[in-house]
């Protein structure tokens, strides 16, 4: 054990000499991250946002009718009305054309007095037909309108029947109130494990995992090469010759690039929570499992990069391809999800898909720590295997 640990010294201070390595492990995951923070939202974004298509409005209606439309529109979660007093129908039609609004809703004059006489009333609408959020603005439209025609033969009938006792109006307005509080509404809720969060937060949820696994691989190349310089001083051939052990050559080796990418993660891990508030801490348990496993698995892929490449060259190859090929593979640039079930199940073929998994299970899902099980086992049998090949390979290869 003493013998492991005097390697995994040698190698950490060997490390720790190279300024490389901490620009890699730590200040580039963090500049990434926060780049890209700032261009999807995540950081410095106002926190708050319409999404609301926009649409214009005019009223040439001088009935109250019409302004109970208005309100109904104004109110509306799906549109959001954009009016002013110099605003003008060719005005109107000129920003829809330029796509400055998705549409715009002119109220005719008699449109009042047609709703109340129930007869055909119709608005004036301008918009490009061809277009995805004319289909979202066209069933508000029907809808809203529905509800007005709806309140005002309701209040006819109420008329009819009660006369003094239910005025018209008094009906129209009860008629219309009681959408407020319909008798069958949709709720979304949210677990309650989870924390409300913009949209900035998520995708910071996913771009900080992301960067710092692409990185701890990018990592690997120093850690290769201090393997290749063994090599090529035959400090390794000489430590063969001696009773240590292969196995014991290779655990200390791996116990260093292990040492230092799990202290990267955990280095990374506290600053998305406390500066990018990511909530990794929200099971803490999980989260630290899922670094530790993932660091195994990366450390021991350094391990193997370091037993099969002969030279510098190969060091650098063998460490950039995995990187790139691997991150994107695994959901590291763009999340698996929004991509096909078919490179869903080839992109787990990565190790980083079952690390992002872990992570965003915990951040962002609002998962308990069952979820990370599953990730956290694939990410083990990966440092094993990557292990086992590094044995072998140092097996075969010294006794050529």
């Amino acid at each position: 054990m003493i013998r492991i640990l005097d390697i995994t010294k040698k190698d950490l201070i060997q490390l720790m000499r190279d300024f490389k390595t901490f620009l890699f492990l730590l200040i580039m995951p963090i500049l990434f991250t926060v780049l890209f923070g700032y261009a999807f939202g995540g950081i410095g974004g106002s926190g708050e946002s319409d999404s609301r298509l926009p649409v214009g409005f005019l009223n040439q209606d001088d009935r109250w009718v019409s302004d109970s439309l208005h309100d109904l529109l104004a109110d509306s979660e799906t549109i959001r009305l954009h009016e002013s007093e110099i605003i003008s129908a060719s005005l109107l039609d000129e920003m829809v054309a330029e796509g400055e609004l998705a549409a715009a809703v002119i109220i005719p004059p008699g449109y009042g007095k047609a709703t109340l006489s129930d007869k055909n009333a119709r608005l004036i609408v301008i918009a490009d037909t061809n277009t995805s959020a004319w289909i979202t603005i066209e069933a508000e439209l029907l809808s809203l309108v529905g509800r007005l025609d709806g309140a005002a033969r309701t209040a006819t009938i109420m008329d009819e029947f009660a006369g003094k006792r239910i005025p018209f109006r008094y009906g129209f307005e009860q008629t219309l109130k009681a959408w407020d509080d319909p008798p069958i509404t949709i709720i979304e809720t949210t677990s309650s494990a989870l924390k409300e969060t913009d949209e900035g937060i998520a995708s910071l949820a996913h771009t900080a995992p992301g960067m710092m696994l692409q990185f701890a691989i990018a990592g690997l190349l120093t850690a290769a090469q201090i393997i290749v310089s063994e090599r090529k001083t035959r400090t390794l051939q000489r430590l063969l010759t001696t009773s240590v052990r292969r196995i014991h050559i290779l655990l200390g080796h791996y116990l260093a690039i292990f040492s230092l990418i799990f202290t990267q993660f955990m280095t990374l891990i506290l600053f998305g929570q406390f500066f990018l508030n990511i909530n990794y801490f929200r099971v803490a348990e999980a989260t630290f499992l899922v670094a530790f496993c993932a660091a195994a698995a990366i450390s021991a892929m350094g391990l193997l990069i370091g037993i099969l490449a002969q030279n510098e060259e190969q060091a650098i190859a063998f460490s950039l391809i995995p990187m790139f090929v691997l991150s994107a593979m695994g959901g590291a640039w763009v999340p698996l999800e929004f991509t096909g079930e078919t490179f869903q199940i080839i992109g787990h073929i990565s190790p980083v898909a079952w690390a992002m998994d872990g992570f965003k299970n915990i951040s962002v899902r609002g998962f308990g720590f069952s979820s990370v099980i599953i990730p956290s086992l694939a990410l083990a049998a990966y440092a094993a295997f990557f292990f086992g090949l590094s044995l072998w390979r140092l097996n075969v290869a010294e006794e050529k």
